[in-house]
């Protein structure tokens, strides 16, 4: 901007003219007073423009301070309600645990009765193993002494079946059916039986065809002398005077 610069009157010059006048040179100071307006307001529109700036970027910061400061409360809220997910989810494994605790100790208890019972039961199986064992020995003697009486009474029981025409089978336990021949002279096939049956001693016949009517007096007569071959003889003889 040019500079005005002062300019020294000569008063007594000027007021010695016909028509004194003073320049003041007013077109420059317009221009000077224009122009100093100028820069004052170009100064004032760079400072507002500049504070505008700031400011702008300084709400900017704000608004970024403010969303990053939700985003962090929301977060922490998300976090706060994972902490309190997780608190839940380690007290339920707390009480699986003491659940499985408890089972484990149930299990263990009922696997040391087991034991015991198994125990027990080994101890007993070993005692059922010797009573079979010494049964299985008795059962041996015993067929053995069987063995031996059938070898005995074999010959004899052939004797008796020949001589007295009859057959004699068992048919259940501790039961004999013994059936004859050639006691009806007009039919010898026709067969005559009885059922002894020899479980206790008391012998009983269970059933007689024909029935005999002297039955009880035979069977009287075989639990006093248990003579089993000598009451066969007597129940032909019987069949044989029930015919004639």
């Amino acid at each position: 901007m040019p500079q005005v610069r002062p300019t020294h009157i000569d008063l007594a010059s000027i007021l010695a003219e016909p028509n004194p006048s003073v320049d003041l040179r007013l077109h420059a100071y317009e221009a000077s007073t224009s122009n100093f307006l100028r820069a004052v307001t170009n100064y004032a529109n760079r400072a507002v423009a500049e504070i505008t700036k700031h400011r702008n970027v300084q709400e900017a910061d704000k608004k970024r301070l403010v969303e990053k400061t939700v985003a962090v409360k929301a977060e922490t809220n998300q976090c706060k309600v994972k902490e309190i997910e997780l608190l839940a989810v380690m007290e339920r494994e707390k009480e699986e645990l003491r659940e499985a605790e408890t089972s484990i100790t149930a299990l263990k208890r009922q696997l040391a009765s087991i034991r015991e019972t198994c125990q027990s039961v080994d101890a007993e199986i070993e005692q059922y193993r010797a009573l079979t064992a010494n049964l299985k020995r008795e059962k041996d003697r015993e067929r053995q002494t069987l063995e031996m009486h059938a070898a005995q009474t074999g010959p004899e029981l052939n004797a008796c079946e020949t001589r007295l025409r009859c057959h004699i089978e068992g048919i259940e336990k501790d039961r004999l059916l013994i059936r004859f021949t050639h006691i009806d002279k007009t039919d010898i096939d026709r067969e005559f039986s009885f059922v002894l049956d020899v479980a206790s001693r008391s012998n009983q016949v269970i059933t007689t065809t024909p029935p005999l009517p002297n039955l009880p007096i035979l069977l009287n007569e075989l639990n006093e002398t248990r003579d089993i071959f000598r009451f066969i003889k007597l129940m032909r003889s019987a069949f044989v005077q029930l015919v004639e």
